[in-house]
């Protein structure tokens, strides 16, 4: 190629891979080994003291998973990745990098179910505490900073209600208090949004959804902007201080602008142990090459429906940012000019008796627990993803008792409509 730089679908379908140089196969092989022999005893000892790249075991790194990792960091803009186990892996490998026992973050309340979980119960065992802001009041989040909080978490596209997240604001106030902004773009993707435009330091996904996008392989992801400076104020000895695991090696010194990806590896898949299958990086790699295609099909649909069931009789409201009514309509045309995304919620006049009833009606729809497959999916999130929340901070959350969620799929847009024509119907 020439020395101009690939468009976005062309990365998708190329970045990190090349046809393997053993069989000329064209497709990515799935390396589905557990270790890799060394060339003699000095590349071992250089391998194991991060004195060179290469492959160990692949419980910290194989070389299918590489591929996966190089193209999501260059599909989002970053120096460097890790692909992880799942979506909920990526948090805590992030998360044990920044805070010790005691040290406080900043999270936006309005998150997929199961982080608030997560965040408000299984992080107390480690000593990590969550603060919540609420993200259609920036302030909050300037209020919420303490001298132990070590880093803000939003999403850019809130799971269930589809808000938009204003990030360049919020990363004004991570900025100030000099603490990196952690942004889930599990539901817009790269494709609809890339953080680290915005001033994102760290993105993670669950590639579960929409990168992998068929609903088969569970992974989570980790991509470093390389743009936060780990050794000012002292404040993440993770990075600035000299590993004793590692003969000293200060990572942020050796490594410089992908050193957080490197300390996720080295420091938390090595011992905390959420290593991606390389068959699953396989899976989710087939269906990046499409993302493109499917993402804009999946938010022109989305579009449809949204319109549909804003005119709906039985319907008391929808939330969805790509409508122009919609609160959040100035944020998408900001950060998401090519569609508001897939994943939204509306709420019903009868309550949750309503949603309850309308999801055992539909035909179409796949009644589950997961967005961002290619089929259509609903579910009534009071009664399951946000049902361990009390009824107010389910309301604050977006999962209120008359909120059904849809994650659209690439089907006719006609045959979506006519499937919750019917069921509304009944």
């Amino acid at each position: 190629m020439s020395d101009r730089l690939p468009g976005f679908s062309t990365l998708a379908v190329h970045a990190g891979a090349q046809p393997d140089p053993t069989t000329g196969a064209r497709a990515t092989p799935i390396y589905q080994t557990t270790s890799f022999v060394f060339n003699d005893a000095d590349h071992a000892a250089s391998l194991f003291g991060l004195q060179a790249f290469g492959n160990i075991y692949t419980r910290i790194g194989n070389p299918t998973n590489a591929v996966l990792e190089e193209r999501v960091a260059a599909l989002e803009g970053g120096t460097a990745a890790l692909a992880v186990a799942s979506g909920h892996a990526a948090q805590v490998v992030v998360l044990q990098q920044l805070l010790q026992p005691g040290d406080e973050f900043i999270a936006a309340r309005k998150l997929y179910g199961g982080s608030i979980n997560q965040f408000t119960h299984a992080f107390k065992s480690f000593g990590w505490n969550v603060v919540w802001a609420d993200s259609d009041d920036i302030a909050s989040f300037e209020r919420a900073v303490t001298p132990r909080t070590k880093a803000i978490f939003i999403e850019s596209i809130a799971n269930p209600g589809g808000s938009i997240t204003d990030i360049e604001a919020i990363s004004t106030v991570a900025r100030k208090a000099g603490v990196p902004l952690i942004v889930d773009n599990t539901l817009a993707s790269p494709y609809l949004i890339r953080p680290i435009d915005h001033g994102a330091d760290i993105v993670v996904h669950s590639l579960t959804k929409f990168l992998g996008g068929h609903g088969n392989s569970l992974g989570g992801i980790i991509v470093d902007a390389g743009t936060f400076d780990w050794s000012t104020g002292g404040k993440y000895p993770m990075l600035s201080e000299p590993r004793p695991e590692y003969h000293g090696i200060r990572l942020q010194e050796t490594f410089g602008n992908f050193a957080f990806a490197i300390a996720c590896r080295v420091l938390g898949l090595r011992d905390l142990g959420p290593a991606l299958s390389p068959f699953n990086a396989f899976m989710i790699l087939t269906g990046i090459e499409t993302l493109p295609l499917r993402m804009q099909k999946h938010c022109d649909n989305a579009k449809a429906v949204a319109e549909f069931l804003a005119g709906h009789p039985a319907v008391a409201s929808v939330s969805y940012a790509g409508l122009a009514s919609d609160k959040y309509n100035q944020l998408a045309r900001k950060y998401a000019p090519k569609g508001a995304g897939a994943v939204f919620t509306f709420s019903l006049k009868g309550g949750y008796d309503a949603g309850v009833s309308l999801v055992s009606k539909l035909q179409l729809f796949s009644h589950l627990a997961n967005v961002g497959d290619t089929r259509s999916l609903v579910i009534h999130p009071a009664s399951t993803t946000h049902s361990q929340l009390d009824d107010a901070a389910k309301v604050k959350s977006g999962a209120g008792p008359d909120v059904v969620r849809l994650s659209i799929g690439i089907e006719d847009k006609e045959d979506l409509i006519a499937d919750l024509e019917q069921a509304l119907g009944a």
